[in-house]
């Protein structure tokens, strides 16, 4: 499985809060940001794992690092604009021909069901039945949530910026086949910005999108954000 990491952000809220560290270098629980994902793709048979992040010494050190002691990371450096953005660039270190996992550098969810999802999406991929499995969850504690509707079968039917369908919220952790990469680069072609534009433009497309329910995923926005991760890994 191949997988890809945005860590591009400048965790401006994290810095105007006394967070000093770039963020993917934030530690939550004892394991920094960064470290965890890649951590935990591996153990979900990572064969190449893609980063991107800004221009920050530190992190890239780091990232050489990883690389150095044999992790199969590949790394690309930009100061982007957006998380659309990064993705894009980050299709430039990806094997454009095969599916990938992708998810922000601060995503937070219990590495069982993420092992669970995994084998889902490999699953699904081996059958034909979908072309994308986005991850969701019911747990609401994001600033501009992006509501998904679905039917009984957790087949994606829309994603709403308003709580019309309040029950499921994007989890940020994405499942993708390389035909997505066509509408990826069509959304920046016409000046898009946010992922939740390029998932509405998957399903314009008519991509077939399963979810996939997590029972709870944080991100690491805010200094308060970081106990929270941590009692919710039962640290």
């Amino acid at each position: 499985m191949r997988y890809a990491i945005i860590a591009a952000g400048e965790g401006s809220r994290l810095h105007q809060e006394g967070i000093a560290a770039a963020k993917p270098l934030v530690t939550v629980a004892g394991e920094m940001l960064i470290d965890r994902l890649i951590r935990i793709f591996q153990e979900n048979g990572a064969e190449e794992i893609a980063v991107i992040c800004r221009s920050d010494q530190k992190v890239m050190s780091h990232l050489q690092q990883c690389q150095d002691q044999g992790v199969p990371l590949n790394y690309t450096v930009h100061n982007t604009p957006s998380s659309m953005h990064s993705f894009y660039e980050l299709t430039s270190i990806l094997d454009n021909r095969k599916p990938f996992i992708l998810t922000t550098v601060d995503t937070i969810f219990r590495e069982r069901e993420f092992a669970d999802y995994v084998s889902t999406f490999q699953n699904m991929l081996k059958a034909g039945s979908a072309d994308g499995l986005m991850g969701i969850t019911d747990y609401i504690d994001d600033e501009k949530p992006l509501y998904v509707k679905t039917d009984n079968q957790q087949n994606i039917l829309a994603f709403l910026d308003s709580d019309e369908h309040p029950q499921y919220v994007s989890a940020g952790i994405y499942g993708l086949t390389p035909r997505s990469l066509s509408v990826l680069n069509e959304c920046i072609a016409k000046g898009e910005s946010r992922m939740r534009n390029f998932q509405r433009a998957l399903l314009s497309r008519d991509h077939h999108l399963k979810a996939w329910l997590f029972s709870k995923v944080l991100d690491i926005d805010h200094a308060t954000d970081i106990a929270k991760a941590e009692a919710f890994l039962g640290i």
